[in-house]
């Protein structure tokens, strides 16, 4: 299963569904690196220290970094969905049907 870091603005209900399904996720949170205005920069250094793909709702700045460097452990952007569940299931499914993630980026819409 992949190895998740999911920045400041990701539903921790998400996060707890991607561990029940096997998933390694750790959260800005629990680094002890919340609310310290760290820029997007600085995120995806920590998760490409730690050879963890990123889980962003920040879609518009992350895919920009994922342009200026693609070689990162992967970046999964997703829109804002509040049946987190089934936004859960999404990105389970998509991180399985791209695997190995290093360098790509995976985009995880709400179903309308």
């Amino acid at each position: 299963m992949a190895r998740l870091y999911s920045n400041e603005n990701f539903p921790f209900p998400v996060v707890q569904r991607l561990r029940q399904l096997g998933h390694d996720v750790l959260t800005i949170q629990e680094t002890g690196k919340a609310e310290q205005a760290m820029s997007d920069d600085a995120v995806l250094l920590y998760a490409m220290t730690d050879e963890r793909a990123l889980l962003t709702l920040n879609r518009k700045h992350f895919i920009q970094l994922h342009k200026e460097e693609p070689n990162h452990f992967g970046v999964i952007v997703c829109s804002f969905d509040p049946d987190f569940i089934e936004q859960a299931n999404r990105i389970h499914n998509s991180i399985q049907s791209e695997e190995p993630l290093p360098g790509k980026l995976i985009r995880v819409n709400r179903l309308p």
